[in-house]
């Protein structure tokens, strides 16, 4: 079957492992996350693939190695298109909704240089600031990892220093779970908002490109 829509028990599968982030609510009540979330999302990743790329649905256990909070499970499910190491399009399911991107989500040092370089050159620079605030004026939600002060080097009176700031960089738009979320309308939506912010993600890939440095 072809993808129909979200549905309410997903919202409420998270709005439960947020109250209880244990092994037991989780096995209690896999089947539910199966049917009602996984399959959905699995469903509308393949309704997109043909126009932005295959995604994948990242697993629902959280890397707990090096955190302090112990916290077995992600209290969403995500998916995504990767184009390049950290560049693509995402989208995930949560309690308090639906949340489509797309940009740099983590970076390679290799890729931060590339990144402020391209920002630091007037005409890639501006390339880039044009895209960006297109989509500020569209109301796309602008987030990413950023520096508080400004990079080493770069004078503090650099046009595009609010960009240089960033070391990772994306665009994205966020629904509550209203009653369209239920229907096919999810995929044109997500489809829409990754067509906008396609400049950007084709702006990284040019620019920053994958990383060149030796995988871990």
């Amino acid at each position: 079957m072809g993808f129909t829509g979200i549905p309410d028990e997903a919202f409420l599968f998270y709005e439960g492992l947020e109250a209880d982030n244990s092994k037991t609510y989780f096995t209690r009540n896999k089947q539910l996350y199966e049917n009602a979330v996984r399959a959905p999302m699995q469903a509308l990743a393949d309704e997109l693939a043909e126009e932005f790329g295959e995604a994948k649905l990242f697993r629902p256990y959280r890397d707990v190695r090096y955190s302090r909070d112990k916290s077995p499970y992600k209290t969403h499910q995500g998916a995504f298109v990767s184009l390049a190491h950290g560049i693509g399009y995402y989208v995930e399911v949560n309690a308090d909704g639906l949340f489509a991107a797309g940009g740099v989500y983590s970076t390679a040092p290799d890729q931060v240089a590339r990144f402020r370089a391209a920002v630091d050159e007037d005409l890639t620079g501006k390339a880039l600031e044009d895209i960006v605030e297109a989509l500020d004026a569209a109301g796309y939600e602008r987030a990413g990892e950023r520096l508080k002060t400004r990079p080493r080097g770069i004078p503090e009176d650099h046009p595009r220093l609010d960009l240089l700031r960033h070391k990772s960089l994306y665009a994205g738009r966020r629904w509550e779970p209203e009653p369209w979320v239920h229907t096919a309308e999810v995929a044109d939506r997500v489809r829409a908002c990754w067509r906008d912010v396609a400049p950007l993600v084709g702006w990284l890939c040019d620019h920053v490109r994958g990383s060149e440095l030796p995988r871990r």
